[in-house]
């Protein structure tokens, strides 16, 4: 039976926490180091550099950068004008990095409704965003030669399918594409798109939604 989104048990098992979910506990000083560390290393920009274009010692840079030290918010402001970010920016990417994993057992998949379940498909959600922005949509899909008609969709971003079982005919706007098992295809979410019919008993295929920044 499928699981009420309140009711999805996050990591599996009844009452275990997820061990990806410690790197939550990692200061904040730290996580804030390490983001200010990567976008300095990614610009190839050097401690001294950036130091003297923010008004900080190397060695306090440094300090900063790996969590020995915190830095006040005027400092941390110049710091990211030397980085060429936003505060904002460095917020958000601290808190994007915080390390999370999540596992979802088979029994956990939320059987979630779209268009296509009054026609008899099944969408089973494979992972569950609960940042303040969804970023991508994994779904698992099943469906079978006894549908009549067939859903249209149209949505941001860009949606990858995956093949696992049976052939199917996908239309993509005035286009139409067979998918046989292991084939993938990769098309951009605005154009109306869906399957078109199964040419076997059966198809299961993997769906993925990216959505644009």
């Amino acid at each position: 039976m499928a699981k009420k989104a309140g009711e999805t048990t996050m990591g599996g098992e009844a009452g275990q926490r997820p061990s990806g979910q410690s790197a939550a506990r990692i200061p904040l000083e730290k996580r804030i180091g390490a983001t200010l560390k990567r976008r300095r290393t990614a610009a190839k920009l050097t401690l001294a550099e950036v130091g003297a274009g923010a008004g900080v010692s190397s060695a306090m840079l440094s300090r900063i950068e790996n969590g020995a030290a915190t830095a006040s918010l005027d400092s941390l402001e110049r710091i990211c004008e030397a980085l060429g970010i936003t505060m904002a920016e460095l917020f958000q990417e601290t808190d994007q990095q915080t390390g999370m994993a999540q596992l979802i057992r088979k029994a956990d998949q939320m059987e979630v409704v779209r268009v296509g379940t009054k026609h008899g498909h099944t969408y089973r959600l494979l992972s569950y965003d609960r940042g303040p922005r969804k970023i991508f949509e994994p779904f698992f899909i099943e469906m079978d030669k006894e549908s009549k008609s067939w859903p249209r969709f149209s949505h941001p971003g860009t949606e990858f399918i995956y093949m696992l079982q049976g052939r199917m005919e996908y239309r993509f706007g005035d286009d139409t594409y067979v998918l046989d098992p292991g084939d993938a295809f990769t098309f951009a979410g605005n154009v109306v798109h869906g399957p078109e019919r199964i040419l076997d008993e059966r198809a299961v295929f993997l769906s993925i939604i990216i959505y644009a920044e």
